[in-house]
């Protein structure tokens, strides 16, 4: 299906918002503090805090440029800030007060009059009305002073030039330099009322496009998104066209309740398990869920970031290293052995799925990856403590999971997996009893790519367990966006079909998870990732859903939808075109070229077109009136133009020359990878830099030969839809895969009708039967 990739709104649906909407304001902080935003109303938000260092600052941000929302949705930079004025009522508890030293201060960050990058301090109690904890304040934007006592410390901000504008705010004991923690964690909260910006740019326009519903849902992520308001991340969502699931990963470093453990902040401390930063802006993102249609999936994960992990938590390898991802920072994994470890990260999951009872929302919960970390080395983490004592104490050594193991080794494997299994099912019962007598639906992931890594052949039996097998899930999702985006589609293939026999989860009890693109840049990603969204449509599963919501709005992904009533694909039937081209057929190739001619004479040449389309008129292939009658039988059967057919072109439709006897070393169409196993045919004209290259969709079935290296492949391959070669395992890295074959040209009847005259026939004249060629394929 067609999809967009939108760098910037270019005359698409758009609306005004006051500016300043509390929508779309943000927070930012430093780790290990959290803070959160929530709009609570048109003209009010809130922000709750959670401090635990005498450093600890954090701002409530407006940026003159939206950076987070989609291309479409995001609202117009204006820097200007003239002849505006922004009200409102503030009120604040537990951080610093207005009129304290180091109280909220509202930094202008932008440049001067000149041109010079500047930062402005608007110190609020300057402009308030009202106490320290409660005043009404009012900000003109063309007479605002920076400085701490005014008016001698005046220094006046040039508002025509503002990057961004961001609130400070600080807690109680707050020094400014020291690392050092306080007492204990402190909490505070700051609700801005009554927001309204006056003059003459006091709105901003936004983007209101409103996608069609693309029969997609969406993934979110706390951690990524835990900075912008719940309603703002759900408008993108319904107005980009997804409906259903909105399937939130809650992380794996905001979410938790820290507490200074020596010289670390360390999660599982006794009390809540959730700070409450994220318990608002959860109940207010369930809440906004409910209110706009979707169901939300709350998905947990067993990583946790590493500086906040207890050290007895840990998996860890045979040498006793801890389990560490990729990530900067790492995370690591807990220990499905460990017991504290498990009743922590149950505490977890009964807080989300209250929080999602309370919002009146269905209890969907998903285990999220669960797995006994696997370095890419083969090392893998089974031999943490709790899990050396699980295991007997003294369990098989498995240095390298690469390597051929013994029975020992793999029956290690196997108790590791019902120890998965098993701790999984603890973490579902422990959702299952924080609400019952509630329904709750239990979802697992699985990540193909690592769990079924192929050179870890053995690595199932710890990381995807018979202990999974349906129906201990009301339903599996699965995601493979490494390989899919790698081109692997043989291992995605395969892994499918492994995980459908050892689990035994029909389709409609399997979602698909789409995506993702790490970096930015990456359209090729994408690309692959809609064909991927198209593939798995074909597969009928119970949802697919695009991970994730913060790539989507960074890259403009955009899924359009078919329209209605309109097939998904254009009609094209099978079939050769049942008459044999006379030598009076004419065959045109033709090329789209723009030509402008200088006043000079010379000539600027632009070739629209990267392949020739040819054009046929077969009439003078129609010998006898019954090869007419054949001709307009057949014309009614393809309703004309509108369903396409095969043709044979006399004059080119071999691999071999143009009508040779193909061969298996005639055309290169790939070199291997150690992953693709698909490979299109392709058909090159000339020779060098300068060949055309002819995409061939239409192989005749049983002509293709291939060959890898130079050796014919008699078997070890088969004939892929829209003409490709389809290998059974991905040919080595640099080998030249080739192949041979014959083809036919998909075309249809250019024109709605067909003109035979029978007595200009009986003399001799042969109709006009103009017939053109179908692009397909890429």
């Amino acid at each position: 299906m067609a999809f967009w990739l939108a760098s910037k709104r270019e005359g698409q649906a758009s609306d005004w918002i006051m500016r300043f909407d509390p929508r779309f304001w943000t927070v930012n902080y430093p780790r290990p503090m959290v803070a959160t935003v929530v709009s609570t109303g048109p003209d009010s938000l809130r922000v709750e805090a959670s401090f635990l260092r005498r450093a600890d600052l954090g701002g409530l941000i407006w940026d003159s440029e939206d950076r987070l929302d989609h291309p479409l949705l995001g609202y117009r930079t204006d820097r200007d800030y003239s002849r505006t004025t922004l009200r409102f009522r503030w009120r604040s508890s537990g951080i610093l007060p207005l009129d304290a030293v180091n109280g909220p201060t509202l930094t202008i960050e932008g440049r001067d009059e000149a041109g010079a990058a500047r930062t402005w301090y608007v110190r609020l109690w300057n402009y308030a009305d009202g106490t320290s904890e409660d005043a009404l304040v009012e900000l003109d934007f063309s007479a605002l002073d920076g400085g701490y006592a005014l008016p001698a410390d005046a220094d006046r901000v040039w508002p025509r030039a503002i990057e961004r504008m961001f609130i400070s705010f600080a807690p109680p004991g707050y020094d400014g330099a020291s690392p050092a923690p306080l007492p204990a964690e402190a909490e505070g909260w700051i609700e801005m009322s009554d927001i309204a910006a006056d003059g003459a740019r006091a709105m901003l326009e936004i983007g209101d496009v409103m996608v069609p519903p693309s029969g997609l849902a969406i993934a979110t992520g706390y951690d990524d998104q835990c900075v912008q308001t719940p309603a703002r991340l759900l408008r993108s969502v319904r107005q980009l066209g997804y409906r259903g699931s909105v399937v939130h990963y809650l992380g794996m470093s905001h979410y938790f309740r820290l507490a200074h453990d020596g010289d670390a902040y360390l999660a599982g401390q006794d009390g809540d398990p959730l700070n409450t930063p994220t318990r608002a802006w959860h109940r207010a993102f369930f809440a906004e869920c409910t209110r706009m249609g979707f169901s939300p999936v709350a998905s947990l994960s067993y990583e946790l970031l590493d500086q906040h992990c207890p050290a007895a938590w840990k998996q860890r390898d045979l040498e006793g290293n801890p389990a560490l991802t990729g990530w900067d920072p790492p995370s690591t994994l807990l220990s499905p052995a460990n017991p504290g470890a498990m009743a922590w990260l149950q505490s977890v999951a009964r807080a989300f799925a209250a929080l999602m009872a309370e919002a009146g929302a269905p209890v969907r919960f998903q285990v999220g990856e669960p797995w006994w970390w696997t370095f890419g080395d083969g090392r893998i983490c089974l031999y943490d403590d709790a899990a050396r004592a699980a295991f007997g104490g003294s369990p098989a050594a498995i240095a390298d999971m690469r390597a051929a193991l013994n029975t020992d080794q793999t029956a290690l494997l196997d108790q590791a997996g019902a120890m998965l299994a098993q701790s999984t099912a603890g973490l579902v019962s422990a959702v299952r009893d924080e609400v019952a007598p509630r329904s709750v639906e239990a979802l697992a992931l699985v990540f193909t790519p690592t769990l079924l890594a192929p050179d870890m052949p053995e690595l199932k039996r710890a990381n995807l367990p018979v202990g999974w097998a349906a129906p201990a899930f009301d339903r599996l999702q699965v995601e493979d966006y490494d390989w899919l985006t790698a081109g692997a589609d043989g291992l995605r293939r395969s892994a499918y079909a492994e995980v459908d026999a050892r689990l035994g989860y029909p389709p409609h009890e399997q979602d698909y998870l789409a995506g993702f693109v790490l970096a930015p840049g990456r359209p090729d990603h994408w690309i692959r990732i809609d064909a991927g969204i198209d593939e798995a449509f074909g597969r009928a599963p119970h949802e697919i859903v695009v991970w994730a919501l913060p790539q989507v709005a960074r890259d403009g992904y955009v899924r359009l939808p078919p329209f209605a009533g309109v097939e998904a694909m254009q009609a094209f039937d099978d079939v050769l075109y049942p008459l044999a081209l006379g030598r009076d057929a004419t065959v045109v190739p033709e090329f789209s070229t723009s030509v402008s001619v200088t006043a000079s004479g010379f000539e600027r040449r632009n070739s629209l077109w990267s392949n020739a389309r040819l054009r046929f008129d077969v009439g003078p292939g129609v010998r006898s009136e019954v090869e007419l009658g054949e001709l307009i039988a057949f014309y009614r059967a393809r309703r004309g133009p509108a369903r396409g057919f095969r043709l044979r072109d006399p004059s080119d439709f071999s691999s071999s020359g143009m009508t040779g006897v193909p061969g298996p070393l005639d055309q290169d169409i790939g070199s291997g990878d150690g992953l693709r196993t698909d490979f299109a045919l392709m058909k090159r004209y000339g020779s060098g830099d300068d060949a055309q290259q002819r995409r061939i969709t239409r192989p005749v079935p049983g002509s293709i030969l291939a060959s890898v290296d130079g050796v014919p492949m008699e078997a070890g391959w088969r004939r892929g839809a829209g003409g490709t070669i389809v290998f059974d395992a991905a040919p080595p890295p640099g080998s030249v895969i080739r192949a041979g074959f014959l083809f036919d040209v998909p075309v249809r009847f250019a024109e709605d009708r067909l003109e035979v005259s029978g007595s200009a026939f009986a003399a001799g004249e042969a109709p006009s039967v103009p017939i053109v060629e179908i692009r397909e394929g890429s």
